[in-house]
Formats: C-alpha cells, sequence, structure tokens
C-alpha cells in the first residue's frame, strides 16, 4: 500500500479535530476530578462537563441542557432510547421502523420481534425515499414507538423525520418518535425544540471527536427508565462517573461542526459532486444509488456495473484510497446490501456500490488523485474480475 492516504470513508468514522483532542488533554492528567466530588478541584471539572453539556444541547437545537444524556456511542444511544420506551409502555407490542436503518437498529427491532413484538418495517422507493402514506396506515392502536434514520449510512439520503414524527403524533400523541441522527450530525442543521421527535441520538465519532462518546436527545416529559442502573449520574438514566475528557471533546466537536455547517453545505458539496460528476463522466458503467438531491453533502453511493465491490476497494486500498462497499459482501458471498437491495438497485449493480464521504478535512488535490486513477482501476477490473462471469449469470437468472 502507498504512503498516501486519502480518507474518503467518513461515514464510518472521522479524524479527531486537532481542536477538539487540544480542548481534551487536559482533562486526562491535569483536571483528573471526579465531578461529583464535593472540593473545589472536582467542581471545575463539573463546570467542564456542564458547559459541554450545554454545547451538546445548542447542536441539538434543544431547549433544555437537562434533556442530553451523555452515552457511550451512537447504537447505546439508540438502544437506550427503544428499549426504555419499550419498557416504559409495556401493554403496547407494536412498533415500526424502516427496511434501512443502520444494524444498531433494525437489528435491535428484529430481536424485538423475536420476544413477541409486531414490527412493521417501511420500505423505501428507488431513490430511498420514505413513504409517508406507508407510515400512516402502520400505525395503530397498539404502537409504542417509530424510530427512524435520519440520513441513511449508505446513501446518505435524507428521510422526513420532522414531517413523519408530526403524522405520528396526530394520529396518537401517545406514540414516542425516535430519531437516529448519526449520519445527519454536522452535514444539516438539527433543530429538535420546534419539532415532535421525542428522542435523538448523534455519536461523537462521526463529527471529528473521538470513539466512544455519543449523546441522545430526550424530551422534557418523556418517560425513560435507568439504562444502567446505580449512581446519580446523567440524571439516574445512565450510572458510573462520567467520560470526562470524551464529553469535554464531543461537547468541542458540537460547536466546532455547527460554525462549519455552512462549509459542510457548500465546499464539502462541492467536492463531493466534483467527485461524483467526474466518476459519471469517465466510467461508462457508473451509476449513483439513491436520491441526488435529497441527501446529506458529503455522501455519494455509486454503483459499478458487474464488479465485486471489495475488489474495487482492495485496489483503491493499494493506492492510499479510503472508501466503504455500499455492499455486505464478504470473501465468498454475493449477499447484497439491505439498503440497496430495499431500494430495487439494479441486480448488476448490487454488487459493485462504493460509498464515498467526504469530510471538512478533504482536499481538492485529494478528489483530483481519486479521479485520476479510479477510471484504471474499474478498466483494469472490468477485463480481469473474476466475478464477472458469475454476476452476469445470476443477473440473468435473477430476470427470469
Amino acid at each position: 500500500m502507498t504512503e498516501k492516504v486519502v480518507y474518503l470513508d467518513n461515514n464510518a468514522t472521522t479524524m479527531v479535530d486537532p481542536k477538539v483532542f487540544e480542548v481534551m488533554k487536559p482533562y486526562f492528567c491535569e483536571y483528573y476530578g471526579n465531578p461529583s466530588s464535593m472540593h473545589e478541584f472536582g467542581g471545575k471539572v463539573s463546570k467542564a462537563v456542564a458547559k459541554a453539556r450545554e454545547q451538546v444541547k445548542e447542536f441539538f437545537g434543544a431547549n433544555d441542557a437537562k434533556e442530553i444524556i451523555f452515552t457511550g456511542s451512537g447504537s447505546e444511544g439508540d438502544n437506550m432510547a427503544i428499549r426504555g420506551v419499550l419498557e416504559a409502555n409495556k401493554n403496547k407490542k407494536h412498533i415500526i421502523t424502516t427496511k434501512i436503518e443502520h444494524p444498531a437498529v433494525l437489528n435491535l427491532f428484529k430481536y424485538f420481534e423475536k420476544q413477541g413484538y409486531s414490527v412493521t418495517y417501511l420500505s423505501v422507493d428507488s431513490k430511498g425515499n420514505l413513504d409517508l402514506n406507508e407510515l400512516s396506515e402502520a400505525i395503530s392502536d397498539d404502537t409504542a414507538l417509530v424510530s427512524m434514520m435520519y440520513a441513511n449510512n449508505e446513501t446518505g439520503v435524507i428521510l422526513p423525520v420532522e414531517k413523519a414524527a408530526r403524522l405520528v403524533k396526530q394520529k396518537n400523541p401517545k406514540i414516542k418518535f425516535h430519531v437516529d441522527a448519526v449520519q445527519a450530525a454536522g452535514k444539516i442543521p438539527l433543530d429538535v425544540k420546534n419539532t415532535d421527535i421525542d428522542l435523538m441520538t448523534i455519536a461523537g465519532h462521526k463529527i471529528h471527536a473521538p470513539k466512544g462518546i455519543g449523546a441522545l436527545f430526550v424530551k422534557t416529559g418523556t418517560l425513560l427508565p435507568a439504562f444502567i442502573i446505580g449512581g446519580h449520574q446523567e440524571r439516574g438514566k445512565r450510572a458510573g462517573t462520567e467520560n470526562v475528557p470524551y464529553i469535554i471533546g464531543l461537547g468541542e466537536a458540537c460547536e466546532l461542526a455547527q460554525k462549519a455547517m455552512d462549509y459542510e453545505m457548500t465546499e464539502v458539496k462541492r467536492l463531493r459532486d466534483k467527485l461524483e460528476n467526474g466518476i459519471l463522466k469517465t466510467i461508462y458503467n457508473a451509476k449513483v444509488n439513491g436520491s441526488t438531491t435529497n441527501r446529506v453533502p458529503n455522501t455519494t453511493n455509486i454503483g459499478f456495473q458487474y464488479i465485486e465491490g471489495e475488489l474495487i476497494l482492495l485496489h483503491l486500498s493499494d493506492l492510499g484510497i479510503c472508501a466503504s462497499s455500499g455492499s455486505a459482501c464478504t470473501s465468498g458471498s454475493l449477499e447484497p446490501s439491505h439498503v440497496l437491495k430495499s431500494m430495487g438497485v439494479p441486480f448488476e449493480a448490487l454488487h459493485g456500490s462504493i460509498r464515498f464521504s467526504l469530510s471538512r478535512f478533504t482536499t481538492e488535490e485529494e478528489i483530483d488523485y481519486v479521479l485520476k486513477v479510479l477510471p484504471d482501476v474499474i478498466f483494469k477490473l472490468n477485463n480481469i474480475s473474476p466475478y464477472q462471469r458469475e454476476l452476469k449469470e445470476l443477473e440473468a437468472k435473477h430476470n427470469k
């Protein structure tokens, strides 16, 4: 592998912003007190945690910092929200989500389905868009919760969560509405105070904070039992001494993301479009998966017909380019991504879909480099890929 690294896998994780790292450092060895301690040394740390909570509150657009609970990850936040709502509403046994959710939500719903819950999995169209009429028809007197992502992690397509929440509350105000905003955070503005959303999850490592920290917004008045029982931390909802340096980092990352939002929606979008348009112009068998208008500004998912996605990724990795497959393929398997499959992406492109996801640290030079080397990679694989014949045979069987 070349020493050059072009990182276009920011939907998987992001680098920690050096500014975030700088504000974290003093809380490892200098201000290491327990924020629950009564002495002044611990009190300084407590004030720093309170500031971070305020920063995260502003990022969510929430009314009150008490609505913010720090978590260990996006998956934990999703579990805390979904499990908590169902525990608080044990007499309701119907829940609703979409077919394109991240495994943190989708697999949790499948778990509850095995526990006897009735689950409605909402479909999407060929562009990855949700039909709110299907949601409306799915709601019943037995519905306890609706959970859906704000932006899809594979395609970047934005779901109409605010409209969906309003619809749900009009049908039944008692139904709780949870949003997994992990992939939307930092890319499009969040403003929960002006919505009917009850709970919303974010993850720090998607917005240039460290891995191992996240946050859950819980609207005032939403009953949520303790997720970790023990001490008083996080208003008794999540016991355990706070992960102070990471909380400080998340707060700073949220503030920086807010300040960079215009850049994200203009310059990052411009670079994404340059990459996408350049690929479509120079590679004949490339096609964008999902909506090209209703999506976050940093993401493009492109299918390359008749080529195995992992082969593309391996060749790109050798050239120092980091991206992700839009497919769940592993060696020896041709099982496609559940997201792309739900969208009805043509069979011949399902297995060769690549996600490129940028960040505010992506440069013009990096995009130019990818556009320079990628066409040769695809041309080579078009001619030597051992999957060509097998994929075409599978396509022929699929179309019968």
